[in-house]
């Protein structure tokens, strides 16, 4: 058993409740401050996916020629808002130099790990450890619909199985054959059957209560307004509602994370990227295999007796308003794959959006600053927190015991733009 100590956990989304369990698990006196509720920021009404597949980052080969193309239409997968902002200029600079050949080589293989031990992680909570969050691997399908599409996926498929990860290309009657009761209008794809998804608010629901049964103190409507200081380390944290000490910290506020530290003065380049997910009831000619529909960048996850369509990503500052034009872009894409999915936001149950923490290389920030030795990152885990959040929280614990991690953190170091 590891020395005990008292950890202090900035943020109550998905990446800091699985920091907090594997942290409890190791015998550590734990504290969860979150400014709301629990999950409520990104993690509650997100696509839910468990995804291997997504191992080439955000920051790709090719996304800056993309980006520009895309950045100004106000109805694209990817909007930035125009606006002077000094912040927004850094990342975008970084985000550039970050698109090469060469440094999405070397994030693959990581994020690849990440996400399979992530996996193998959610079955031992699942199976050992009696959480019920709808997990399942039914695999991923990649759908496309134009000739530009297919070479985009298929050509992924090739990396995949140069890295390891199973790919297999369907033309449309493999599609058929696959889910007999879909009627496609996507021309074919790419089955991952390596993947899972599962119920993010289910997840978030019975790891809290599992937390709060094993004494975690989880202090919600908390925020962080600043830190007490002494030299190299954090002595403690000033919140809304008073002072809390502890001997380690780390920092899971996603998007709100660079504010959060910014009396701190550590460099740390971020951006909310903005993303939607309508839910509506499901049909007997939705796919039970989750998608990603490939030209679109829009998911689609089954859930019990819903069915969820996710994506975009849009760059306007900390702002969560639903532009609706965005919503109804993102519906309209749908039917386009399947001839008998036709969802709109009159039948949604929920219309969502939230800010997801966007790093310019793709990958996450997970550990230690140098500024401070008992300050560690956990979060900038983008749109797959809910496929990172157990290795990341394992990683926590495994930094905080002073084991070599279990995944080798260099990439992912905090202060890697300092």
């Amino acid at each position: 058993m590891a020395e005990q100590k008292r950890i202090a956990i900035i943020g109550g989304g998905i990446i800091g409740l699985s920091a907090a369990y594997f942290l409890q698990a190791d015998g550590h006196e734990v504290t969860i401050l979150e400014k709301d509720d629990i999950g409520a920021g990104s993690s509650r009404h997100n696509a839910g996916l468990v995804v291997p597949s997504h191992f080439v980052p955000l920051a790709a080969p090719g996304m800056v020629r993309l980006a520009l193309r895309w950045m100004f239409n106000p109805e694209s997968p990817l909007y930035v808002k125009p606006r002077l902002d000094v912040d927004l200029m850094t990342w975008l600079w970084h985000f550039a130099a970050s698109c090469t050949r060469k440094k999405a080589t070397r994030a693959m293989p990581l994020l690849r790990d990440l996400s399979l031990a992530s996996y193998g992680l959610y079955e031992e909570m699942s199976d050992r450890g009696g959480l019920k969050f709808g997990l399942e691997k039914k695999g991923l399908l990649m759908l496309f619909r134009t000739e530009h599409g297919k070479r985009g996926t298929v050509g992924t498929a090739a990396t995949a199985a140069s890295i390891g990860v199973d790919a297999r290309v369907l033309n449309k009657a493999g599609l058929q054959e696959l889910e007999p009761h879909v009627t496609y209008r996507a021309t074919g794809g790419v089955y991952y059957p390596g993947d899972a998804h599962l119920v993010p608010a289910a997840f978030l629901e019975c790891l809290r209560d599992l937390l709060l049964e094993r004494g975690v103190n989880i202090l919600t409507s908390r925020s962080v307004v600043g830190f007490e200081t002494r030299p190299a380390l954090i002595s403690g944290v000033r919140t809304s509602d008073g002072m809390v000490k502890a001997d380690e910290y780390v920092l899971a506020g996603g998007a709100w994370s660079p504010e959060i530290i910014r009396d701190l003065r550590l460099r740390f380049p971020m951006q909310a990227g903005k993303g939607y997910s309508i839910t509506v009831p499901a049909t007997r000619e939705g796919p039970r295999i989750p998608c990603l529909l490939e030209e679109a960048r829009v998911a689609v996850t089954p859930m019990g007796d819903q069915i969820r369509f996710a994506g975009t990503m849009e760059l306007t500052g900390m702002t969560s308003d639903i532009n609706l034009r965005r919503v109804h872009a993102l519906l309209r894409a749908v039917p386009k794959y399947f001839e008998n999915l036709h969802p709109s936001v009159e039948h949604a149950s929920t219309v969502w959006s939230g800010l997801r923490p966007c790093t310019p290389d793709g990958l996450p920030y997970i550990g230690r600053f140098r500024g401070f030795d008992n300050l560690i990152a956990a979060t900038g885990h983008a749109m797959i927190g809910v496929s990172l959040a157990p290795i990341t929280g394992r990683l926590v614990a495994e930094i905080v015991n002073q084991k070599i991690p279990s995944v080798d953190l260099l990439l992912m170091r905090p202060d890697r733009y300092a």
